[in-house]
């Protein structure tokens, strides 16, 4: 605690006022912590914004087992769903040699183990936050689709749900026929599905903003256009921020939950946070004058790696990954491909008019997990970011564990697999 302060309540400032930093400022306000949420831009404005809306805890974060050598050989096109913009880059080589590591069986199953329990947790959590607050962000727990077109898609299918079973999570293997009769809209001659049970849907937006009013309703205070450009460290001990202004902020605890600017903030205290931003991209499409809804129930493109999520009265089609470096400049042929690719798995997503388009930036690290935890050595700083395709499905988990770890000196779960210090 700070000495001198009448106020005995902990004091803690979060970097970041996505999905991980306002789940995070809610569990640590409802638990009595005093907390400032410090955003660059604005509440929800990031990766948090254009998320798929898909609440998928059987699935890791980056890596699937086996894939690796298939994205090597197209990666470096511009059109591949996981593209790498040329260019020399030492610290982005060094993080490529690194993820290659993580595709053997071994390696996907220990990140699994991991993680599992913490989706489990979020997933039970949603439901019981947007119960309690009365979110109103179309949640549903409906499950989603993962759908092959090619040749070895009943292969790859197959293996997703062997991995998905052996972790413990509900998968059923679909072949073609039965899977239109369940999602109508699918083009003939696809191979095969995959349904998972244990998964949800949301409008990202309304969750974040609406759980972010729910914040502030308990005491958090948000401050937007705020830019932190250091973290102020004093004998071991965090003892708050200074923002680009110069203005100097308070605090018993600090927390990074900046996504893709994280690593920068750790960089002066002598910590490398091998991070890399990998951009995403969203368009949001409804049907034309009279035309019904394009989508019956959320899936996952598999070839493609584009979500097809109905929201409402819209459908969202996001996805892919670019390695290009930290910018929010809009390759339009990448942003174009979604539709391309969503017409290749729907029939019905020709007669479609444009709502939104979007890209952002997901904070991947190399081993396709999240660092959630004390930063080794700075007493108070946590970091709550790397959390790459799976930033919106993992926040509430990750708020409560960090929340956890400020207020109880533990968290309720394992996060060993996912503290920071691995990468120290």
């Amino acid at each position: 605690m700070m000495a001198g302060r009448a106020d005995s309540r902990p004091q803690v400032i979060i970097v970041g006022a996505g999905v991980i930093g306002v789940c995070c400022a809610w569990f640590l306000a409802r638990r009595g912590a005093r907390v400032v949420v410090l955003e660059r831009e604005r509440i929800a404005a990031g990766a948090s914004f254009g998320n798929a809306g898909t609440i998928a805890p059987g699935h890791l974060p980056l890596v699937k087992p086996g894939r690796f050598w298939s994205l090597v050989k197209t990666m470096l096109r511009p059109l591949s769903p996981v593209y790498v913009a040329p260019r020399f880059d030492p610290a982005l080589i060094g993080w490529l040699m690194d993820f290659a590591r993580r595709f053997g069986e071994a390696e996907t199953d220990a990140a699994m183990r991991a993680i599992a329990p913490l989706g489990r947790e979020s997933l039970r959590l949603y439901e019981e936050l947007v119960g309690e607050e009365r979110l109103a962000c179309a949640f549903r727990k409906a499950g989603y689709y993962e759908v092959w077109r090619g040749g070895e898609g009943l292969r790859e299918a197959e293996r997703e749900v062997a991995f998905a079973r052996r972790h413990g999570f509900r998968a059923e293997l679909i072949e073609a026929e039965p899977l239109r009769r369940r999602e109508p809209h699918l083009r003939p001659g696809l191979a095969c599905g995959v349904h998972f049970a244990d998964a949800a849907t949301l409008d990202p937006y309304a969750f974040v903003s609406g759980l972010a009013e729910r914040a502030r309703a308990a005491g958090v205070t948000f401050r937007s256009a705020t830019q932190v450009a250091r973290v102020l460290v004093e004998k071991g001990r965090v003892r708050g921020v200074r923002a680009a202004t110069g203005e100097e902020l308070a605090a018993d605890a600090v927390v990074i939950a900046a996504g893709a600017w994280s690593a920068a903030l750790l960089r002066p205290l002598g910590y490398a946070l091998p991070l890399q931003p990998a951009k995403g991209y969203h368009c949001d499409v409804a049907p034309d004058e009279g035309g019904g809804p394009p989508v019956t129930e959320a899936c996952v493109l598999a070839e493609r790696l584009v979500f097809v999520t109905p929201l409402g009265n819209r459908t969202r089609l996001a996805g892919t990954l670019e390695f290009s470096g930290l910018n929010l400049e809009i390759r339009r042929p990448r942003l174009d491909q979604l539709i391309r690719a969503a017409r290749e798995y729907f029939t019905s997503l020709e007669a479609i008019r444009s709502l939104s388009e979007w890209c952002g930036l997901r904070p991947c690290l190399p081993d396709g997990l999240p660092a959630i935890g004390p930063v080794p050595g700075v007493e108070g700083l946590y970091l709550a970011t790397g959390h790459a395709m799976a930033g919106m499905t993992l926040g509430p988990v990750t708020g409560k564990l960090v929340a956890e770890m400020i207020l109880d000196g533990a968290p309720s779960l394992d996060t060993a697999g996912l503290d920071p210090a691995r990468f120290a």
